[in-house]
């Protein structure tokens, strides 16, 4: 229980603090007092204070660079949490509970093929709903970015947030109906790995390549026929929709494409990856009920 001296008795000052949390999140005296609009020797003197009052040094002080140390992990986490709830709440009553925007962020892929397809039904089901998409090509550490939720691809362990798992995935070769129907004989792994293949870099941890994709049915030290390689995945597909060959399908995102017919699988080698898709809610983000929904929604959806 707080004594009635309350909360000063133990933070002497919450500015000292404010310019902390800005130096570790920005890991620069320089960087964080042009945000906070004071001068950089302002500011070190502040964490200087904060140091001699704690007893402890908050920063590894290195050449042309700063570190935290142990304590000021333990304490630039405590901070970054609160400061959050804070401008969380500020939000809240600034704008309206029922109006804030709620900030997704996610790959384009996921934006494209999974998000964005299903939008018209988020709007009938929350009508007032404000709704943001920020899409990256990796996913973004949320300690230094304003997102609500995180739309990551992975084991769930992540240090930055709470996850809470969508559904998981299931990998399969796709290719346009017409590439199909010119290589009829396309049957074996080996077939397979003749193919032209298209691929993309890596967006996630664990985001599977087709090296590993053939790995995993135990075709190992095959040479691999890429026939296009890609940075985006959003390209990939767009390129096996036009017919160039054959891509890696991931089939929550390519549901719609296969329904329609526009992209067909290509073999019955199918492999169901462990990780699994997480909706990711940042350390001191508050789990409100718009939140909530979204999440449900996300999940519903699949």
């Amino acid at each position: 229980m707080m004594s009635s001296r309350g909360y000063r008795r133990i933070i002497p000052s919450l500015t000292a603090i404010v310019e902390f949390e800005a130096v570790a999140r920005l890991s620069s005296f320089t960087k964080a007092s042009h945000e906070l609009g004071l001068t950089q020797a302002a500011v070190s003197r502040q964490i200087k204070s904060l140091e001699t009052d704690l007893g402890v040094s908050l920063f590894n002080r290195l050449y042309r660079a700063i570190e935290l140390t142990r304590e000021g992990e333990i304490l630039y986490a405590a901070a970054a949490e609160a400061m959050q709830k804070i401008a969380t709440a500020y939000d809240h009553i600034s704008l309206g509970s029922s109006h804030q925007e709620l900030i997704i962020e996610s790959t384009a892929a996921f934006s494209q093929f999974y998000i964005l397809p299903k939008l018209p039904n988020y709007q009938q089901q929350f009508p007032d709903a404000s709704l943001r998409i920020v899409t990256q090509k990796f996913a973004a550490d949320m300690r230094n970015d304003g997102f609500h939720l995180s739309i990551r691809y992975g084991d769930g362990q992540w240090s930055d947030g709470t996850a809470y798992c969508l559904f998981d995935e299931e990998v399969f070769p796709v290719c346009s109906p017409a590439w199909k129907a010119a290589h009829p004989d396309t049957h074996t792994l080996a077939d397979l790995a003749a193919m032209p293949l298209i691929d993309n870099d890596p967006t996630f941890d664990g985001w599977l390549g087709w090296d590993s994709w053939f790995q995993a049915f135990g075709l190992k030290n095959q040479k691999l026929h890429y026939g296009l390689r890609c940075s985006l995945y959003t390209d990939a597909v767009n390129a096996a929709l036009h017919g160039v060959g054959i891509t890696l399908g991931w089939k929550r995102l390519l549901q719609p494409y296969l329904d329609a017919g526009q992209l067909v699988r290509l073999s019955e080698f199918s492999l169901k990856v462990p990780d699994k898709y997480y909706a990711v809610l940042p350390h001191g983000e508050i789990y409100s009920r718009q939140i909530e929904s979204a999440i449900e929604w996300l999940r519903q959806e699949a």
